[in-house]
């Protein structure tokens, strides 16, 4: 899966096919190696010896060559950092493509497009802004007509089938409401080959919520037929299975609004006690006191905060959100609150393992010492999702597990990981009591300022990457190392001393 970070810049539509601008014959541009299908995000021009640091995956990199002394590690570079194709362009520096560069884009499965004199960097460069935003539109237009589709199905009188028959036309297959044991309760669409009907089944018994830790989501391929299942809200163990002869862009959004809806029709009516729940998630974003809404919360804990921004430069509405919600097994959304396009989910003990209470608790022993840090929901990666995660807390402890959150999901973006999650003390910092822990890291971090602090956390959690970590604070390289030189500074330390690194990465997990 391919990812970029929702940080910085993003580009203004959906990803360009490689095919598409190949077929711009104004372009004049002609494949000579690697496989002919690609997905551009953006260009980007570097004459650099090795431009990695400044790459954010899915480019296509327009350079003359002027620094390729090394073909072989260039590429090879290249397609670590998450680019997408390269585009050579022929003269002043080369009369044409170095063949070691041909060979080396072959044998790393990179695109290479030559370039020829006549065709302006720049040129190539609108071609692709503009293609995105055509593709953007074209998108935006399909998901609109399909919301409203969707939508008016919901509200007639038989509203499960009608929603099933207008999700499998809107994506063109085959659309079924299954139980956990993979009975059929409804379905639309035209049927799938036996073959593909059996892996489909199979598909939505791995989303089924019959035991913890099942992912709420799961694609597969059976032949020419794409395979999805995503698990529906609710805690009856139903699923909404998919197959399509082809995927398009917005299908995933579409199948979201059609998880969000399905959600709400087909499982019970929520009582007061869900919309209780609701309301006191609501204070308590809004500065309650966690004594004030435990009442409403119970159980208390232990309670787990999910950071998450779109990947693909989009902004999340309330049916996008609620998606990511019910896919998470949780109503306790957040998305309206945030300057940044976060959006919160919290997730209840319900939503993964909650400790064993009375009869059912395991003897010590079994699986762990009584005591024992309690682990994190088992949180699976969404597709178009960043996702920060916090470890689980108590109720009384929430604000700190926002805060953990949100940095688990800067790590993530930096990282370009679809996924980060924030583990509980274990090992040798769980020998050390809470309080002098955190007395000491008063003690030590007291020179710094909060935005200092947190140049330093994240800077360390990505082992001094001045690129990745200007990437996660979206701000220049330059203003990392400035505001990290000043951190040494004021602490009067060597931070090239792995031991003064330890000891600070410590004090700075115990805020």
């Amino acid at each position: 899966m391919s990812t970029t970070p929702a940080t910085g810049p993003q580009p203004p539509g959906a990803p360009v096919p490689l095919t598409e601008l190949l077929a711009s014959k104004d372009l004049g541009l002609r494949r000579i190696a690697g496989p002919a299908e690609a997905e551009l995000l953006w260009v980007h021009t570097s004459e650099m010896a090795d431009p990695y640091p400044y790459l954010l995956g899915g480019e296509l990199l327009l350079s003359a060559g002027v620094l390729l002394t090394d073909p072989d590690r260039y590429v090879a570079r290249l397609v670590e950092a998450g680019a997408a194709a390269l585009g050579f362009g022929v003269r002043p520096v080369y009369e044409a493509v170095p063949e070691a560069l041909v060979q080396a884009c072959d044998r790393y499965g990179l695109p290479l497009l030559e370039v020829g004199p006549e065709t302006p960097f720049t040129t190539i460069a609108r071609a692709v802004w503009r293609l995105m935003a055509e593709a953007r539109h074209r998108e935006l237009r399909r998901v609109t007509r399909a919301q409203q589709a969707l939508a008016t199905a919901a509200a007639r009188p038989d509203p499960v089938p009608a929603v099933l028959h207008q999700l499998a036309a809107q994506l063109g297959g085959r659309a079924v409401l299954l139980t956990a044991r993979g009975e059929e309760v409804h379905a639309s669409g035209r049927r799938p080959p036996p073959e593909a009907a059996a892996a489909l089944t199979r598909l939505a018994r791995v989303v089924a919520r019959e035991r913890p830790g099942s992912p709420t989501s799961a694609t597969d391929t059976h032949g020419s037929t794409h395979l999805s299942a995503y698990a529906l809200g609710g805690g009856e163990g139903l699923v909404l299975a998919l197959a399509t002869r082809q995927r398009e862009s917005g299908d995933h959004t579409v199948a979201g609004i059609a998880v969000v809806l399905l959600s709400l029709l087909a499982a019970p009516h929520q009582g007061a006690d869900a919309a209780d729940r609701s309301a006191a998630l609501v204070r308590l974003l809004l500065g309650a006191s966690p004594e004030e809404v435990a009442p409403l919360l119970a159980p208390t804990g232990p309670w787990t905060v999910v950071h998450a921004r779109r990947t693909d430069g989009t902004t999340p509405d309330a049916l996008t959100s609620g998606a990511l919600g019910a896919s998470l097994g949780s109503a306790l959304v957040d998305a309206g609150r945030n300057d940044d396009d976060t959006v919160r989910v919290l997730l209840p003990p319900a939503a993964g393992e909650a400790p064993p209470q009375g009869d059912d608790a395991e003897e010590p022993g079994e699986h762990g010492e009584p005591g024992e840090p309690p682990q994190p929901p088992t949180v699976p990666p969404h597709p178009g999702w960043a996702l920060g995660v916090s470890a689980p807390t108590p109720l009384s402890a929430l604000a700190s597990a926002d805060l953990r959150a949100a940095r688990a999901l800067a790590h993530a973006e930096a990282t370009r990981t679809p996924l980060t999650a924030d583990t509980p003390t274990t090992g040798l910092a769980a020998l050390i009591p809470p309080d002098q822990a955190a007395a000491h890291a008063r003690a030590l971090l007291a020179p710094l300022t909060p935005s200092l602090a947190d140049t330093l956390r994240c800077w360390l959690s990505l082992h001094g990457s001045w690129d990745r970590t200007a990437v996660a604070l979206s701000v220049h390289r330059n203003t990392v190392r400035q505001r990290i030189g000043r951190c040494a500074e004021l602490l009067d330390v060597d931070l090239n001393d792995m031991d003064v690194r330890a000891e600070l990465w410590f004090a700075l997990r115990q805020e």
